[in-house]
């Protein structure tokens, strides 16, 4: 006769609920702000590996530890995730240049600070600036749209202060302004390009001083 060990029933029910609980565990309960957060994360680290084409919510979830139908309460699609992760990066970017712009009066100091910034921004270990400027979204009109309103609060910033302190039309500031933000953004990509081999403050000092010899030379306001 062939005896059966006795079961452990309570065992048996742990280990029965071990998947629940492991899934419990996955989309554990945080305030809405912290598990914002914690996708945008997760979101971010795929969209940069994979583009937005390549980027699935399976993997977004799942970089995340949560379940998918956790990802769709707070997103409701892929799209709506991008952006909202779009507008955070365009929100602190903002902030970051009209802060180095605002950082001083003297305005040879405000070219270097913003140089300086916008150098930092690309140079993140979170490579934000690749959602930003490098996204094969780039044509979609939300994602043109926002990006158009960050050039131009950023350009009309500077064309202000250009149009202060010199005699220049508004009109003319503002192509100034575009022209200096431009450099900056085109530069700082290109110096990612130099893997190290540029120093960040060499370069934004190159750049800073070049805009600022051309800036400069404009008659000042009396």
């Amino acid at each position: 006769m062939v005896h059966h060990a006795p079961v452990d029933r309570t065992q048996a029910a742990q280990s029965n609920a071990g998947p629940a609980r492991a899934a419990g565990q996955r989309s554990a309960r945080l305030p809405r702000d912290e598990r914002r957060a914690q996708l945008l994360a997760a979101a971010q680290e795929v969209f940069v590996a994979n583009g937005y084409h390549g980027a699935a919510m399976d993997e977004i979830a799942e970089t995340a530890h949560v379940s998918k139908p956790v990802l769709y309460q707070h997103f409701p699609s892929k799209r709506e995730l991008y952006l909202a992760l779009l507008d955070s990066h365009l929100g602190a970017l903002t902030e970051l240049m009209l802060g180095a712009l605002n950082s001083t009066t003297d305005n040879k100091e405000r070219v270097q600070a913003v140089m300086r910034a916008y150098y930092r921004f690309i140079d993140s270990d979170d490579q934000a600036h690749r959602l930003v400027f490098e996204s094969d979204l780039i044509n979609d009109a939300d994602v043109s749209s926002r990006l158009e309103t960050f050039n131009k609060t950023f350009a009309n910033a500077i064309a202000q202060v250009i149009a202060e302190d010199t005699k220049l039309p508004l009109l003319e500031a503002q192509l100034l302004g575009r022209g200096l933000a431009g450099m900056a953004q085109v530069s700082a990509r290109y110096w990612l390009e130099t893997d190290g081999n540029l120093d960040l403050d060499v370069a934004s000092d190159l750049i800073y001083r070049l805009a600022w010899r051309g800036i400069s030379r404009f008659p000042k306001e009396t």
